[in-house]
Order: structure tokens, then sequence, then C-alpha cells
């Protein structure tokens, strides 16, 4: 039953359960597990349903379901805090504010003193940020590069935190438009400024010391055909 690396210990797993588990452990590993089933039901038949009483709004929960990193319990947990009527937040900046998911801007004399965050809906904060960690162990949708870029600026708590934000303005969307999320692809903000990173990157090369020549792809699968 062992799993991932574990595997490759199974002898030094089987060594520990035959010198080192007494009948009383037996018996406290059975109620464990006997417990943990037990809790596995009781949440699964929350789950059953839940999912019956949010039918009515499965339209909404699949257009969600197609912003990166939110699958059905996430979108079930947006709803349950914000609702499906986005009429009472006059724009998706009010919606991040009432969250709690915007920077302070206490400024006093023309002079800002705490961008401290207001606590705002601990709740949906906790399930965004959540969303905000699955996108940045993923590589395959376009809020992975912000999120990379983000991190390199500011470190991956903070990152996290802006991709919170942003999934929220998805969502605020989401709910307001009848329209799915179009996926723009991992590169898309590389392909928005090409030609910036494309003069970073010569530069970085440039003060490594190499002398940079740049040619199109075409004409170099051209050249290798002919």
């Amino acid at each position: 039953m062992s799993r991932g690396l574990l595997r490759n210990k199974l002898p030094e797993l089987r060594l520990g359960l035959e010198g080192r588990v007494r009948e009383h452990h037996r018996f406290r590993l059975k109620q464990w597990l006997d417990h943990q089933e037990f809790v596995e039901s009781k949440m699964a038949q929350g789950e059953e349903e839940i999912e019956k009483r949010m039918r009515p709004f499965e339209a909404e929960v699949q257009r969600l379901d197609t912003i990166p990193g939110v699958d059905q319990l996430t979108a079930w947990s947006l709803m349950a805090e914000v609702g499906v009527r986005m009429e009472q937040f006059p724009s998706a900046g009010h919606l991040v504010s009432w969250a709690g998911l915007c920077p302070g801007s206490f400024e006093s004399a023309g002079k800002r003193l705490s961008g401290k965050t207001r606590k705002g809906n601990a709740a949906l904060r906790r399930c965004l940020c959540q969303v905000g960690s699955v996108v940045s162990h993923r590589r395959d949708n376009d809020l992975s590069a912000p999120y990379r870029r983000w991190a390199a600026r500011r470190g991956g708590k903070r990152a996290v935190w802006a991709v919170a934000h942003t999934v929220l303005v998805m969502a605020y969307h989401r709910l307001k438009h009848p329209e799915d999320y179009e996926e723009l692809g991992a590169d898309y903000f590389d392909r928005l400024n090409a030609d910036a990173i494309r003069r970073s990157l010569v530069r970085r090369l440039e003060r490594l010391g190499h002398r940079v020549i740049l040619e199109p792809l075409l004409s170099l699968r051209e050249g290798i055909f002919e």
C-alpha cells in the first residue's frame, strides 16, 4: 500500500511492521482508520448535499470552473461567499475591496503611511489564496507567468495574493456575464511583449560577454532544408 518514494523503502517498511508494531499498536491503528473512514463518509455526504443544492446554479459553476486553478469545490465556496448576483457590486474593484484583497491606501499629507489590507472576508480570501497556491505549481495557464514574475519581484506570498486578486476579478466577470473564461495560454505575456523580452535577454547575454546575432527561425529552417 506504500506510494511514491516509499516504494523504494519496502524492506525497511516490512522490518518496521514486523519488529515494532505490537497488538496495542494495531488496536490504535484500527481506531484511527475507522475514524478516518467515518470522517470521509460524512464529508462525502456533505458534498452530495451541496451538489444537490447547487444544481440550479450549474451554469455558473461551470463558468467559474473554466478559470485556471478553480475546481468545482472552489466554485461552490466562491458562490457561497459572494452569491451569484453581481449587481450588489458596482464593479470588480468593489468586490475585491469588500473581500479585503486590495492593498490599503492610508495617506496623510500626501505621504503613504501604510499598505496593510483590511480584514475583509476571511473565508473568501483563504479560498482564493488556495487557488493562487495551485497556480504557483503549474505552468500550463496564463496565470503561471504573472505569478513567476510577481514572485521574483515581491516574493511568493505576495504573488499568491496577487493571483487571488486576479482570480476574484475573473470570477466577478464570469458571474456577471454568461461567458466562459478563454484561456490565453502560458506564453501569452511572452507573445504580448516579445520585443521587450528579446531586448532584455540580449542585454543579459551581452553583459555576460557574448555577442548576440538574432535570426528568424523560419530562415534557419529554410537554410537547413536547402
